[in-house]
């Protein structure tokens, strides 16, 4: 898990944010989950062979500035169409990471042209089942030492992947880092618990082609539950990878780039 800033810095209005960006060709947008931006990240490694990948520290995260109007996905979402606009970003290839898959889908409603093709990675952020039913696992409060456990289907793999975090040994700098990210990820995921009541009617918004990518063995949000995110996006693609958790990505990220690049290439 990465605890120290990112090198580069750019400015969206008067919000000062972390930015990584790598590779060259058509521009790709990449939206991390509620654990933060990794920039050694190998599926964002093996995009940036064929894509000028950029992205964010979601205002909040890492040191990005938070501004007091954005309390909100959807205030996420919108300052991220300022980003594109800023940016003149056109032809955008828009992937987004379970919290990041919900803004990523936040914005693809919204019905900007500047996106070509749209891939969500085991995307938390809408609600299929009833009242009583709950979609989406709790893990707004989940203890760091469970995390591995509960968003990798191989534990070991999560302990490799986050490492173990003595705070005690850590630099302020990055226990400060460790805490916005959490505290961010809390705040916008809290009410209601990482979910839109009303994005799952909304998804027939999307009309860029569409795949949603799921781990097979995904306990925070499950392949049933992904499913139905692609059915409710008209011609979405839905594909399983196995051997893969909530965080497939970073678990199988091979797999995960194999399948988002040969649908980007179709």
């Amino acid at each position: 898990m990465l605890m120290t800033a990112l090198p580069e810095r750019l400015q969206v209005g008067d919000t000062a944010l972390e930015v990584l960006r790598k590779g060259r060709g058509q521009p790709l947008l990449f939206l991390h989950p509620g654990h933060g931006l990794d920039p050694d990240d190998r599926f964002l490694d093996t995009l940036a062979k064929k894509y000028a990948v950029t992205a964010l520290a979601h205002p909040g995260f890492g040191s990005s500035d938070l501004p007091a109007s954005i309390t909100t996905v959807s205030d996420l979402a919108y300052f991220y169409l300022d980003f594109l606009e800023q940016e003149d970003l056109r032809d955008v290839v828009l992937v987004g990471a379970s919290f990041g898959g919900w803004l990523a889908a936040e914005l693809a409603i919204k019905g900007t042209g500047r996106f070509s093709k749209v891939v969500l990675l085991d995307p938390v952020g809408a609600k299929f089942g009833g009242r009583e039913e709950r979609d989406v696992k709790e893990i707004l409060a989940t203890t760091i030492d469970d995390l591995p456990t509960l968003l990798f289907s191989n534990p070991e793999a999560g302990r490799q992947r986050f490492g173990d975090l003595d705070f005690p040994a850590m630099q302020e700098a990055e226990v400060t880092r460790f805490a916005r990210n959490r505290e961010s990820f809390l705040m916008f995921g809290w009410n209601h618990a990482l979910y839109n009541p009303k994005l799952a009617s909304r998804l027939h918004r999307i009309k860029q082609p569409t795949l949603v990518l799921w781990g097979e063995e995904d306990t925070v949000v499950s392949p049933a539950y992904g499913r139905a995110y692609a059915n409710a996006i008209p011609g979405a693609k839905f594909v399983g990878v196995p051997s893969a958790g909530h965080y497939g990505y970073m678990e199988q990220p091979a797999a995960y780039a194999e399948q988002a690049l040969k649908f980007l290439a179709g």
